[in-house]
């Protein structure tokens, strides 16, 4: 891999693609700038994000974690044997590698390549992982994953699978899904693949309980996006002027989060200032829900087809494996 804040150890190299933060604030700002106040959830996880989000992935209304995984265990000899048995699996957005530890031992790939846009989180994981897997070629990327993958270039040679579990594909609008895949499509090349995790259409009460824990965790990785804001764009939202706010749009078939401010209020920010109204909302994530049909339809103008796929007993998740169509 070329230099860029390159660091290694024998077995784990850690890239840094400095995710350019001019881009980010002019993104930013123009979705705090919309009718409806908007910002990319990528944003929540920063270092203390992610340590949040480990925890709500272990509260007992969040459903979508432990049946993930439970599937992924289940049919980790088909999964393996589907990917290709010393492929280059590269997961974006991987936070702390939790998931791809279940497919290791069985899948034995040539090298494992998380991403993530939180370097201090991402180095410290990547360091973890290597130490518990001490055969593994381990090549660990900070980066945007939606702003290019050129670095891949550098990775070695083989059949590329992307691991894309938690129904993150859900975070995106179906039309940014659909690109998205289209570049997992181009990046994958002719014999690659992709196994992607997708949460599935259900009851609102199961849903608006998982987003809306007892416990208030999912609360406060929902203002931790204030502290980001403050910290990128030289930011003052004040976490106790918000209050959290999650919902399953039934017709939209997503959960939206959103961020309700308590007051009027206007928020110094990028030098200018945001102005809200009460009860005026922002806008901090959505996490939309698929039929295997609904699914199969967006991975098809993509280009791709389902080559295979794994459900639990309660139809719950799922997981599908993604072939070039």
């Amino acid at each position: 891999m070329t230099t860029h804040a390159l660091h290694k150890t024998d077995k784990v190299v850690f890239r840094n693609e400095h995710p350019d933060l001019s881009h980010s604030r002019e993104e930013i700002l123009a979705g705090l700038q919309s009718t409806q106040k908007t910002v990319n959830p990528k944003w929540f996880y920063d270092e203390y994000g992610s340590q949040l989000f480990d925890q709500i992935t272990r509260l007992p209304e969040y459903y979508p974690t432990r049946t993930e995984v439970a599937i992924l265990t289940e049919n980790r000899e088909q999964i393996s044997a589907r990917c290709g048995r010393g492929c280059l699996f590269i997961e974006p957005g991987s936070g702390s590698s939790e998931k791809v530890r279940i497919l290791l031992d069985t899948l034995q790939p040539s090298a494992y390549v998380p991403m993530d846009i939180s370097a201090e989180f991402l180095q410290s994981a990547a360091l973890e992982l290597g130490g518990e897997y001490p055969w593994l070629d381990i090549y660990a990327v900070c980066a945007d994953f939606n702003q290019g993958w050129s670095f891949l270039d550098d990775l070695p040679a083989g059949k590329r699978v992307v691991f894309y579990p938690g129904s993150t594909i859900g975070n995106l609008e179906p039309k940014l899904a659909a690109e998205f895949l289209i570049r997992v499509r181009d990046m994958m090349g002719e014999n690659g693949g992709a196994l992607v995790g997708v949460d599935t259409h259900k009851s609102s009460d199961r849903l608006n309980a998982a987003y809306n824990d007892s416990q208030g965790v999912t609360a406060e990785f929902n203002l931790n996006v204030l502290r980001r804001l403050n910290q990128v764009m030289d930011a003052e939202f004040e976490e106790d002027s918000f209050h959290h706010h999650a919902f399953y749009n039934t017709e939209a078939r997503r959960i939206e989060m959103h961020l309700v401010s308590e007051r009027e209020q206007s928020v110094r920010c990028n030098g200018g200032t945001v102005e809200f109204a009460l009860g005026e909302t922002l806008h901090t994530e959505s996490s939309y829900k698929y039929t295997p049909q609904s699914f199969a339809a967006l991975v098809e103008a993509a280009g791709l087809k389902l080559a295979q796929s794994w459900m639990d007993a309660d139809a719950l998740f799922s997981v599908h494996y993604l072939e070039r169509a």
